[in-house]
C-alpha cells in the first residue's frame, strides 16, 4: 500500500492505474480472501466483473488469480453494473468483487469487495491492510473466461418482477450510454417495461461521468438532445452504474440527492439515512420518521442502515443519487428484495413511474419539494494535504471560513466536522467543502433557498480557495 499509494477511499481500494499492478491487486484480493472470507466455504465461487475502462479486465485477470491460488474458483460476469454484480452476488450468498474506478478518470482505477452478506465495512477495510500475504514471484494470470448472462439478467429481472412488465408504456426515454456499464441492461429493462429507448452518445472511449459536477459540455449536450429527440427523460450513469443522472423533459439535469428524496418517497419508506453532504429537503419534507446523517461514503449509510432493521422501510442515498435500499419493499403485492449498495437504477425507475402514474411531466416531481436547492463542484489537482492543512486553518480561524466560503451569507452559526468543513450561515446558505476519498480533489457543496444562488456560492468558494491556496504556495 505504502509504494503504491492504492488505498481504500469513501468505497473500494483506488489508485493509478500505472500503480495498481498485477501484484498489487493480487495482494488486496489475497488480502480480502484471507481477512474477510476466512472461514468460509471455499466451493462457492466467487463472483469477479469490472467496468469498461481499458485497464479493467487486465486488473480482473489479476484479481482471478488470487481467487484460483486460495483454492477457489470465479463466475466471471465481464462488464456489468456494480448493482447487478451485488445483486447477483446477495441472492446467491457469494462473495464478489467489483474492479471499477466508478466516475474518477480513466488513468485511475480500483476494486470493490463484497463479502457473502453484501458491501464491505470500514472494519473490513482495516482488517484487509493489516493482513500479510504472499505473492507468486512469477504471477500468470488467467485468461478471462466468457462472461456468464445470467447474472446481468438477475439483474434486469430484478426490477421487471417489481415496476411489472408495461408500467412505463407510452414513455420515450433517452440514455446517455457513454461508456457507462449499463448501457445494455439499462435498455433491457426499459424496453421490457414498455418505454420506447433512444440511445445517444456511445462510445469506445471512457467517458468519467461525475454526477455531482455534471461536465459542462454534457450539460449542454443534454439540452440539445431534448430539442431534437422530444424525449420525456434522459438518463445515464457513471463509469460502474451505481450513480444515476437523471434529466427531466428538457434535458435539465436532476440533482443526486433531489433524486434520493424523491425514491424514498415513492418506496414510502419511514427511515432515511444520507451522508452529512446532502441537501437538508430530508429534513424539511417531513415526510419519513426518522432522517439519519453521516460521514460520506456508502459503508457508513450501510452501517447507519443497519441500525434501523426491523423497523420500517429503511432507505439509504447519497448526493451522487446513489440509492440503497436496506430493507424489502411490498408494493401491489410484489416485493423488491433489498440491496444495500448503490444502485443508479432503482431511482431511475421509482421517478419515471412516480410521474407516469401522476401522468405529468418528470419536472412537475419537484413541486412537491421544499424550497431549497444545492449546487457542487471541485477543485482537480488539488493534494489531500493541502486540503487537510485548509480544513485545519479554518475550523479553528472562523473570520477566515466567513471571508474564504460564503463572505455574504452573514455570521457563522454552526460548523460541522463530521466529514470535511460544512459551514451554515446567518442567511441560511450551508458550504460543505471536504478531500475527495478517491482523487486529488477538493469538493464543495453549496445550499441555499435560490438555485443560481447556491450555484454561485459554489463556484466563487472554491474559486477564492484555488487563489488562497496559489498564494500560499
Amino acid at each position: 500500500m505504502q509504494s503504491s499509494g492504492v488505498r481504500f477511499g469513501t468505497s473500494g481500494a483506488r489508485g493509478l492505474v500505472s500503480s495498481m499492478s498485477d501484484e498489487v491487486c493480487y495482494a488486496y484480493t489475497a488480502a480480502f480472501l484471507q481477512a474477510v472470507m476466512q472461514g468460509a466455504d471455499k466451493s462457492q465461487p466467487i463472483v469477479l466483473g469490472h467496468d469498461l475502462r481499458p485497464s479493467s479486465p487486465r486488473i480482473t485477470a489479476a484479481c482471478a488469480a488470487a481467487v484460483r491460488d486460495s483454492g477457489r474458483t470465479v463466475i466471471y460476469a465481464g462488464a456489468l453494473p456494480t448493482p447487478a454484480l451485488a445483486n447477483y452476488a446477495l441472492h446467491h450468498g457469494a462473495a464478489a468483487i467489483m474492479v471499477t474506478g466508478s466516475h474518477i478518470p480513466f488513468d485511475r482505477n480500483g476494486i470493490k469487495f463484497y463479502s457473502v452478506h453484501g458491501e464491505i465495512s470500514k472494519a473490513d477495510e482495516q482488517a484487509i491492510q493489516m493482513a500479510i500475504v504472499d505473492v507468486p514471484d512469477q504471477l500468470i494470470c488467467p485468461t478471462l473466461p466468457e462472461a456468464d448472462p445470467e447474472i446481468g439478467a438477475h439483474y434486469v429481472q430484478r426490477y421487471v418482477d417489481f415496476f411489472g412488465a408495461g408500467r412505463l408504456n407510452g414513455l420515450r426515454i433517452a440514455v446517455y450510454e457513454h461508456s457507462s456499464a449499463a448501457r445494455e441492461v439499462l435498455q433491457r429493462i426499459l424496453q421490457a417495461l414498455g418505454a420506447q429507448v433512444i440511445s445517444l452518445g456511445r462510445t469506445d472511449d471512457f467517458v468519467p461521468i461525475d454526477t455531482e459536477a455534471v461536465r459542462p459540455e454534457d450539460i449542454e449536450q443534454a439540452r440539445q438532445w431534448a430539442q431534437q429527440y422530444q424525449f420525456d427523460a434522459i438518463l445515464s450513469t457513471d463509469g460502474d452504474a451505481d450513480r444515476p443522472l437523471i434529466g427531466d423533459e428538457t434535458g435539465q439535469w436532476l440533482r443526486g440527492d433531489v433524486v434520493g428524496v424523491l425514491c424514498a418517497r415513492f418506496l414510502k419508506a419511514d427511515i432515511v439515512v444520507t451522508p452529512v453532504s446532502s441537501n437538508t429537503i430530508a429534513e424539511k419534507s417531513a415526510w419519513f420518521t426518522q432522517v439519519t446523517r453521516t460521514r460520506i461514503g456508502s459503508p457508513y449509510v450501510i452501517a447507519a442502515m443497519d441500525n434501523y432493521k426491523g423497523q420500517g422501510v429503511v432507505a439509504g442515498y447519497e448526493a451522487n443519487g446513489g440509492f440503497l435500499l436496506g430493507s424489502d419493499v411490498v408494493q401491489d403485492g410484489r416485493t423488491l428484495r433489498a440491496l444495500p449498495t448503490r444502485d443508479a437504477v432503482l431511482p431511475m425507475l421509482a421517478l419515471l413511474c412516480m410521474a407516469h402514474d401522476r401522468q405529468s411531466q418528470l419536472s412537475a416531481l419537484l413541486a412537491d419539494l421544499p424550497e431549497c436547492y444545492t449546487a457542487s463542484d471541485r477543485l482537480q489537482c488539488f493534494p489531500v494535504e493541502n486540503s487537510a492543512r485548509l480544513l485545519e486553518f479554518l475550523q479553528h480561524d472562523h473570520d477566515a471560513a466567513c471571508s474564504l466560503m460564503a463572505p455574504a451569507s452573514g455570521s457563522l452559526t454552526a460548523l460541522d466536522m463530521t466529514d470535511g468543513l460544512r459551514a451554515t450561515f446567518s442567511n441560511g446558505d450551508i458550504v460543505h467543502i471536504r478531500p475527495s476519498g478517491n482523487a486529488p480533489e477538493l469538493r464543495c457543496y453549496a445550499e441555499s433557498g435560490n438555485q443560481s444562488h447556491a450555484q454561485r456560492l459554489c463556484v466563487e468558494c472554491l474559486r477564492r480557495i484555488a487563489d488562497f491556496s496559489a498564494a500560499l504556495a
